[in-house]
């Protein structure tokens, strides 16, 4: 009999739905993860044959709709799948009839656009810097924006022992202004404000690539056929491959999956 084909545990979890390659990098150190009733090593491989549990919960076989959602995250909301710790979680908010995962983060002080997922593969075709896409954000802050203010964002900023990537910043009112970025380093807008001498009074990301935010704070919908063809496009030349511990560099993908 033929044996099935393996596949690192993570990568695994990813392709059935079950939560991101990361998310699930940080199930398996946090041993919460079983396959046939041990707890596995990271980089452990499996297949469909092997009973795999997470928090003792059976995870079923691979989902066939797959499900795209644009969500208007409110402050006070924290974007973790960990029900057990967060009162205040994105999952338990939503409440979905099916396990979906929010693509990236925004922390529980700022607002607007997420994605929820139940696809895997998309994840990190989003997430990775080195994709190069867009997340644009509307920012007040406590004191009045200036020219050098906007110039110095604009140009880098040292934090988290770099520099932040060269990216767009536009003034749109005496405390307001807009930026894109292609970078998620954690906190980044509040930490380059920071460094500049502004503290963030408000923070809201309105797009996210070709997605523009376009429900009320709380509500959620499906993605559009032409957005996700859209979309498709746009990831076309992306990794979609995830290193544990790394930030920068992806590795050589096997065959792209188009978003169905």
């Amino acid at each position: 009999m033929e044996e099935p084909i393996k596949t690192r545990i993570n990568k695994y979890l990813s392709e059935v739905g079950f939560c991101s390659r990361r998310e699930a990098d940080k199930l398996i150190d946090a041993g919460r993860i079983t396959v046939n009733g041990s707890v596995p090593e990271m980089g452990t491989k499996v297949s469909a044959a092997d009973e795999i549990r997470v928090n003792g919960k059976l995870v079923g076989e691979k989902q066939d709709a797959p499900v795209y959602l644009i969500f208007n995250k409110p402050v006070g909301i924290v974007c973790t799948t960990d029900t057990r710790v967060e009162k205040d979680n994105i999952i338990d908010y939503i409440n979905y009839p099916t396990r979906i995962f929010p693509i990236g983060r925004l922390d529980k002080a700022s607002e607007g656009l997420i994605f929820l997922t139940n696809d895997g593969d998309i994840v990190n075709k989003i997430l990775r810097a080195r994709n190069n896409h867009d997340k644009e954000y509307i920012v007040e802050v406590d004191k009045p924006v200036t020219a050098s203010f906007v110039n110095s964002m604009a140009g880098g900023v040292p934090i988290l022992d770099t520099i932040t990537r060269k990216c767009e910043v536009t003034q749109l009112g005496k405390n307001r202004f807009k930026i894109i970025l292609t970078q998620g380093l954690n906190r980044q807008i509040r930490r380059m404000c920071e460094h500049l001498g502004y503290n963030v009074t408000r923070l809201k990301r309105v797009r996210i690539m070709n997605i523009h935010l376009d429900v009320g704070v709380g509500k959620y919908r499906e993605f559009t056929k032409t957005e996700l063809s859209d979309l498709n496009e746009l990831l076309i030349n992306s990794s979609k491959e995830y290193i544990a511990g790394d930030g920068t560099t992806p590795k050589p993908s096997g065959p792209r999956r188009r978003i169905q």
